[in-house]
């Protein structure tokens, strides 16, 4: 069955390249983003793992632990490690989980039929410090995702989660951020002194972040 936002992450314990990581223990208090791809030395996915080890500072900044993952095992990872180096100029700076038996691909329903029935998609999955599920997103193995979007999303969910607001469509650390709706005036008035009512239900306020 398919994992929902809201859902405790699965909990594991899985070989990788930095050693066996038992996932609850690992994430500890931090954010975590575990991704999979469909397959080592193919190079959609070179692109990608390069493109997340660039952002090493930018997850450690947000106090988030990336995992990656596939079906190959840890010495095919290990393998594969050089050319995603001399690919990208970054050398992989995060674990990647080996799943040669499936189980954690088919504890996240990684591994979709009617795509490939053997090789997992690109999934994506935001867990929480509570070790809740905070976002999913599935794509094809043809289609490199953009980690700049997980960043902005991550920045977004960690705003709602510490000072009770939301963000606008296209939103930016920076930007105003809206009041959530559960808040009433009085309330919002408290935490967000001369909050802007656009709309008696849209309230805008400045990031509170930045």
């Amino acid at each position: 069955m398919s994992l929902r936002l809201g859902d405790t992450a699965p909990d594991f314990t899985a070989e990788s390249t930095a050693g066996p990581i038992h996932l609850h223990a690992w994430l500890g208090e931090s954010w975590g983003l575990l991704f999979s791809h469909p397959k080592d030395f193919t190079p959609v996915c070179t692109t990608e793992l390069g493109a997340v080890a660039a952002l090493k500072p930018e997850w450690d900044r947000r106090g988030v632990k990336v995992l990656g993952l596939s079906v190959d095992s840890v010495a095919e990872h290990r393998a594969w490690a050089g050319d995603i180096e001399d690919v990208t100029g970054h050398a992989l700076n995060f674990p990647l989980l080996a799943d040669p038996d499936r189980v954690v691909a088919g504890l996240y329903d990684m591994i979709h039929p009617n795509a490939n029935d053997t090789l997992t998609v690109r999934s994506v999955f935001v867990i929480g410090p509570d070790k809740k599920i905070k976002l999913t997103l599935t794509y094809p193995a043809s289609t490199g995702r953009n980690f700049d979007e997980l960043l902005r999303v991550i920045d977004s969910l960690q705003r709602t989660s510490a000072h009770k607001v939301a963000t606008p469509a296209d939103w930016r650390p920076g930007q105003p951020v809206i009041v959530v709706p559960s808040l009433t005036d009085d309330q919002a008035q408290a935490l967000f002194p001369g909050f802007e009512t656009v709309k008696p239900y849209l309230r805008r306020t400045p990031d509170p972040v930045g």
